[in-house]
């Protein structure tokens, strides 16, 4: 289509696919046998619905938005009608050569097309009405409306026989509903299922013989149901609103799968006993999605399974597309260390898998300008390389410029060598690209203070100060735009290889110096801290006791922490000889309750026993030594 595409339909022998647009309107028809178009129709006015009464393209009923009906032959236009109201929907009744069109009006206005005039029509309770559709099994007509309900009318007798009250039954526990839900699609399947879809985003299932719903599926977006269809191979059923398609399983309303295009939909349509779903966009190409399981590829599309077959020989499966491997410390940046041993989040090897969306929202919560900053970067860098093509001087990169400065000293001394010696060719760190972001972001910048760095490069701090006077050297010629080549300071190349072996001993003797440094640096900081605790003075501060409050030691509290250690007996006990143990009063009101040990009848007859064993033993000493001492003196025992 030119812009947009509005309704899409196969015709009832599945030969031709048609499809009506913007803009200009218009109708365009594909032969599926031949795959091509087969004819285009401008029309006069913007397509609500069509219908084809034949089964080809032969016979076609429009439906336009300024009220007026248009039908179509296989040659092209053959009769305009209109109807009172603005339209919206409308079905074919075969048995009676009905019309039946709902709109804007509680009327419901019925057109014969055997006698070729309007009949009486039907007298609704409703204020407007949006959706139609016969059932075609026993010819049940149903209608639904803007208040959210759904009536059935029998058109031999043209009474209503039943009235279905959806918008009450759509409510759940789960769901949000802000207005009143209105009846947005119907459609019948077989003599007693029904599916009603609401502006709400509700689907529910109904069984005729019942007016509570079957099953109630929400697509928990808000946007109104555009259309529903039923599988019945797999017993499924396919809502759409503008936004995705869901298949579910009308028996237990588990998802089977869902479709989101990246546009707008307008209408769904699904080929008869085949997989293959045709889609109506916001965009002008109208959207085709096969999927096998449904059922086999059309005749006109053969190849589509062979295709499939092929994409199924090597399946790729991957597990964790929609995840974010974390690590521990990306967790404790983001404050979600807690969620360790959750569901949330999901151990592998050194790290964790987390949900994208989740990290996206944390990370958003914890840095709200993290997008900016990321913004200004990328411009930055687009800058440079813009300017990267234009004549450039040699300058030094604004992140770690001593090291910079020192391989480049490092090159020209390689190539000074090789008048005289053969050296291999070593990658230069500067011009590779895997160590291009070391020169360029600040969180690679050479901490030359850390004690890492001083104990592994000791000879480093005699020539860094050449380095740092070169370095001012050429920032002060790049500040006056000045231009003066220097000549690299260093030892010549013939003088490295005889004192190699002094370089040996002096980088030993650094190393201890820089150690004995250390050492003496954290001396020389700990005496500090020392000086400041003996210079600060401690004020006096004075506390007011409040009335009723007695005044305790500051001892106190390091008698707490022994007494937290011992039993509770033991505590009692100590308080009791201290005399500390009372009751009484406090300020607030409440009462501080003490209580005394009480000795049970058993532990009271074992000490009584214990008491009486001690006696006992007494006794039997005392009579003991008795007899030894007359045993001394060598009189009889009697």
């Amino acid at each position: 289509m030119p812009t947009v595409c509005t309704t899409i339909k196969v015709s009832k022998d599945g030969q031709y696919i048609l499809a009506t647009g913007t803009y200009k309107p218009r109708i365009r028809c594909y032969d599926t046998y031949q795959l091509s178009l087969k004819f285009e129709r401008c029309l006069d006015s913007e397509v609500v619905t069509f219908e084809t009464l034949s089964d080809d393209y032969s016979k076609i009923v429009f439906l336009h938005n300024d009220r007026y009906i248009e039908f179509h032959s296989q040659s092209g236009f053959y009769y305009k009608t209109r109807i009172p109201k603005f339209g919206r929907d409308f079905s074919y009744h075969y048995p009676s050569c009905d019309l039946y069109f709902v709109g804007a009006s509680s009327e419901v206005y019925r057109l014969n097309l055997e006698q070729g005039r309007y009949l009486n029509p039907l007298h609704t309770d409703a204020a407007e009405n949006n959706v139609c559709d016969i059932n075609s099994v026993h010819g049940l007509f149903a209608t639904g409306t803007i208040e959210g309900r759904v009536e059935c009318w029998d058109p031999r007798s043209r009474n209503r026989v039943g009235l279905l009250d959806c918008a009450l039954n759509s409510v759940t526990a789960d769901s949000e509903i802000n207005s009143l839900p209105t009846i947005s699609a119907l459609k019948f399947n077989g003599a007693l299922t029904m599916a009603v879809g609401t502006s709400t985003g509700q689907v529910l299932l109904y069984d005729l013989r019942s007016d509570k719903p079957l099953l109630v599926k929400d697509h928990q977006y808000g946007l109104p149901i555009k259309s529903v269809h039923f599988q019945d191979s797999l017993d499924l059923i396919l809502s759409a609103d503008s936004r995705i398609i869901k298949m579910w399983n009308k028996n237990s309303g588990k998802i089977f799968t869902s479709l989101e295009p990246e546009h707008d939909l307008n209408d769904v349509c699904l080929y008869h006993n085949s997989g293959m779903l045709l889609t109506a966009n916001e965009t002008p190409k109208m959207g085709i999605y096969y999927i096998p399981v449904l059922g086999p590829a059309p005749r006109w599309c053969s190849f589509l399974d062979n295709l499939t077959e092929e994409l199924e020989e090597n399946p790729e499966s991957t597990v964790y597309d929609d995840y974010k491997f974390v690590t521990k410390k990306d967790l404790e940046n983001l404050g979600l260390t807690h969620l360790i041993g959750s569901p949330f989040l999901r151990a592998y090897m050194h790290g964790f898998f987390m949900d994208i969306r989740l990290y996206h929202k944390v990370k958003l919560m914890v840095n709200p300008f993290a997008y900016e900053e990321y913004r200004k970067d990328k411009i930055r860098q687009k800058i440079e390389e813009t300017r990267a093509q234009r004549v450039q001087l040699k300058k030094l990169p604004k992140v770690n410029k001593e090291l910079a400065l020192k391989l480049i000293e490092e090159e020209e001394e390689k190539q000074k060598s090789t008048w005289k010696k053969k050296v291999k060719s070593l990658p230069n760190i500067l011009t590779d690209d895997r160590f291009k972001v070391m020169f360029e972001n600040p969180d690679f910048q050479v901490d030359e203070e850390s004690e890492e760095f001083r104990l592994l490069n000791p000879l480093v701090s005699k020539i860094s100060e050449k380095r740092k006077k070169k370095l001012r050297l050429l920032e002060q010629q790049e500040l006056h735009g000045k231009e003066e080549e220097e000549e690299p300071e260093g030892k010549p190349s013939d003088a490295e290889s005889s004192e190699s072996s002094d370089d040996e001993k002096d980088w030993v003797e650094e190393v201890r110096k820089q150690r004995k440094l250390l050492q003496q640096e954290e001396k020389v900081k700990r005496q500090e801290r020392r000086k400041e605790d003996q210079q600060t003075v401690l004020k006096p501060q004075f506390y007011e006791i409040k009335a009723g409050e007695e005044f305790r030691s500051f001892k106190d509290s390091a008698m707490k922490q022994k007494l937290l250690n011992k039993t509770l007996e033991d505590r009692l006990k100590i308080e009791a000889k201290n005399g500390t143990l009372s009751v009484s009063d406090t300020t607030v009101g409440s009462k501080q309750l003490t209580f005394t040990l009480k000795r049970s009848e058993q532990q009271k007859k074992q000490q009584e026993a214990e008491k009486l064993h001690r006696q006992e033993r007494k006794k039997l000493r005392r009579s003991a030594g008795h007899l030894k001492s007359r045993h001394r003196r060598g009189r009889p025992f009697h």
